[in-house]
């Protein structure tokens, strides 16, 4: 494939998409006196005395880490640490390019949990937030809860919450678009791994009640055979009931489609037996569950799929970015379900009620009033909750955002 020789050629040619520069010049004895021997002693004993001037002396606050086993890279699934690099080395670009942060790739050579949970512990210092990425369901449940329980920093796992609630921003659109409250929809949500697990939990937290959750065995119920704990726990939340039946039975009447599966899993037919006016977000990457061409000819009044190349992209650049830049503008010490509420509501809230249409129900990732809204909405909810470790209050952090990325 075309794309696939150009993209082999492009990192041959760089070698990898990331390097380190310095920020300071060495060109003479004085500058390495400085920068190096003796000079550095200076701050070390400074952040000897007090920990905190870390941040003040070092990079560590605009620092983040980007961990993975490899086991569930993109579509590619288990691939393993060294074929996972390219896609943590494509993370650390997108988070300097949009929040202008650093990103460190460390690819881990395990994929038992309680080495995980201790590496990256023993690896802290060094950074001001944890970014989890492509570590298979259900260890990245258990990972995520283990790190945040002996961590003081925030620890995220993109996978699940980045798709959350860029889920949630484009769910509370396009239910203005068709008229109806998030309380009051049937809402069916195909795939329960990562991302659809936090997707069910926060549909769940912002008020969402009529949620079935399908999964290969289908309609998930408490008790059934096969499911892991996370998933039981949702069966209950869910369907307490116990409805039982497939995924087309789930969808009959249904007022919305989440899907973060796999391609071709929804037909026309389902689409129809939906409720008037359905919305359609079919994730799976690269061919999601319904063709957005046969979703709308089935009835579909608002499609959102993964992809760029069609409207409604709804696409974790437009939350991880900004999340993590409103966290460490705070030193936020751990990332809350109000604060994934809060990043969701700004996104949602950029594209304006004049504007708001079936095919544009979210920004675009390249929108550069993205990142500083989400960053301000989540150090905002950081402060206001008490769990910002830096000396700075709400007009601070939103000068500071200003400074960097302009009104907005």
């Amino acid at each position: 494939m075309g794309n696939d020789a150009e993209a082999l050629r492009l990192h041959k040619e760089k070698q990898g998409k990331i390097e380190i520069r310095s920020k300071v010049e060495i060109n003479s004895p004085a500058d390495l006196s400085l920068a190096y021997s003796p000079g550095v002693a200076a701050p070390c004993r400074a952040i000897q005395q007090d920990a905190s001037l870390v941040y003040t002396y070092t990079n560590k606050g605009n620092t983040v880490a980007v961990v993975t086993d490899g086991t569930a890279v993109l579509g590619l699934g288990d691939i393993g640490p060294e074929a996972a690099l390219p896609v943590m080395e494509g993370k650390a670009i997108l988070f300097k390019r949009f929040a202008g942060l650093d990103a460190i790739p460390l690819a881990l050579a395990t994929t038992k949990v309680e080495e995980i949970v201790e590496t990256v512990v023993r690896l802290a210092p060094n950074f001001a937030g944890i970014n989890l990425e492509d570590i298979a369901a259900p260890r990245c449940f258990a990972i995520e809860e283990a790190l945040q329980a002996r961590l003081s920093i925030p620890v995220f796992h993109d996978d699940q919450h980045g798709t959350a609630v860029v889920c949630l921003a484009a769910l509370r659109n396009a239910l203005r678009v068709v008229g109806k409250e998030l309380s009051q929809v049937k809402i069916v949500i195909n795939g329960i791994g990562a991302a659809g697990s936090a997707i069910a939990r926060l549909l769940y937290r912002a008020g969402a009640r009529r949620l079935l959750l399908c999964d290969r065995q289908g309609i998930l119920a408490p008790g059934m055979a096969g499911l892991n704990p996370y998933q039981e726990a949702l069966a209950r939340l869910t369907n307490s009931r116990g409805e039982t039946g497939d995924l087309a039975t789930a969808l009959r009447g249904a007022d919305v489609f989440i899907g973060v599966s796999a391609a071709n899993l929804v037909s026309g037919a389902m689409v129809e037996r939906m409720a008037p006016q359905p919305v359609i977000f079919a994730m799976a990457n690269p061919d999601p569950e319904i063709s957005p061409e046969k979703a709308k000819q089935s009835g579909a009044a608002v499609v959102g799929t993964g992809r760029s190349d069609y409207p409604n992209q709804i696409n974790n650049l437009l939350g991880f970015p900004g999340i993590f830049r409103g966290l460490l503008a705070v030193r936020a010490t751990k990332v809350t379900e109000e604060m994934m509420l809060a990043a969701a509501e700004a996104i949602a809230d950029l594209v304006k009620p004049a504007e708001l249409t079936a095919d544009y129900i979210i920004p675009n990732p390249f929108d550069r009033r993205v990142v500083p809204a989400v960053a301000w909405a989540v150090g905002s909810e950081a402060l206001k909750a008490g769990m910002a470790a830096a000396p700075i209050n709400h007009e601070q952090l939103r000068t500071s955002l200003q400074e960097q990325f302009g009104a907005w």
